[in-house]
């Protein structure tokens, strides 16, 4: 659904350009303090990751100083790993949490695949992901997950012994349902923000997958995509009452698609704050 039929119209983020970035990142000798929410300064750290189909891009996030904390991977939206999801990463970072945000389309380009202002609105802007998004598939993203959960499970900072959580934006959303099948293990805790593809006629729908998973899970749902398919929530509330798995499916009333991520058109603050701490109380709860 995410860029499709509903989509989140005009994104700009000056910060795009890796230059740009590169030089800020320089600037501050590696370590960012979170804007909001500010608790502990992070230590940022862009790594490659071998996966069974090359080597994948991401950026690590883990708080300064020593200690051992639980992880998190983070599924971006359909535009991939790019500045606005690096501030997230600080910002998840600096609440107590080794976190990495992965490129999603390695396999075609290094993020970011996009430069400057891009607009869902114009079919050509949209047309620019179209390859890149075919070198996702449910058996790569499989693959992957196992690779980047290892990876989290061998930094020094991760704190094994606690349980590992996952969120996806976007066409993210499918693809933290897919980690956590692939490590019932160490999966406890899913958020999905604007998920697209939840559930689907396809025998590789991700709400499927539930029975496999022994996580908990977040569904923030925004209100254009409830409205133009409203029985999807109803379909995972049931899929999640049959495999016993504890849920929250909730329709954010008046926020659009992509109401979560910085620099869209349909940015909505104070429904991604409440997002925010939706999610950070999940991890409290599940990651134990």
């Amino acid at each position: 659904m995410c860029d499709d039929d509903i989509h989140p119209g005009l994104v700009h983020d000056p910060r795009l350009s890796r230059r740009t970035f590169g030089l800020a990142a320089a600037a501050l000798g590696g370590l960012a303090a979170t804007a909001a929410g500010a608790q502990s300064p992070v230590v940022e750290k862009d790594v490659e990751i071998k996966t069974p189909d090359g080597v994948a891009d991401a950026a690590l996030f883990y708080p300064q100083g020593k200690g051992r904390w639980p992880a998190v991977l983070v599924w971006p939206d359909v535009m991939s790993l790019r500045p606005v999801f690096r501030d997230m990463g600080r910002r998840l970072a600096a609440a107590g949490y080794v976190v990495l945000v992965p490129n999603l389309y390695y396999r075609a380009k290094k993020a970011p695949v996009i430069e400057g202002t891009f607009n869902f609105a114009n079919p050509d802007d949209r047309a620019k992901l179209t390859p890149l998004r075919a070198t996702v598939t449910p058996e790569g993203t499989d693959r992957d997950a196992v690779a980047y959960v290892a990876f989290l499970d061998a930094q020094p900072q991760t704190n094994k012994g606690r349980k590992v959580g996952v969120q996806g934006y976007c066409m993210g959303g499918p693809l933290a349902f897919r980690t956590a099948a692939v490590a019932p293990g160490r999966i406890a805790a899913v958020a999905t923000f604007h998920g697209g593809g939840l559930v689907t006629d396809q025998p590789t729908s991700p709400h499927l997958l539930i029975p496999k998973t022994h996580a908990e899970y977040l569904i923030a749902v925004a209100d254009n995509d409830d409205k133009q398919d409203p029985t999807v929530k109803d379909k995972l509330k049931a899929a999640f009452a049959a495999a016993g798995r504890p849920a929250k499916v909730e329709v954010y009333a008046g926020a659009a698609h992509g109401w979560t991520v910085k620099g869209g058109q349909v940015y909505d603050e104070p429904a991604a704050e409440k997002a925010w701490a939706e999610l950070l109380a999940l991890y409290k709860k599940a990651l134990a």
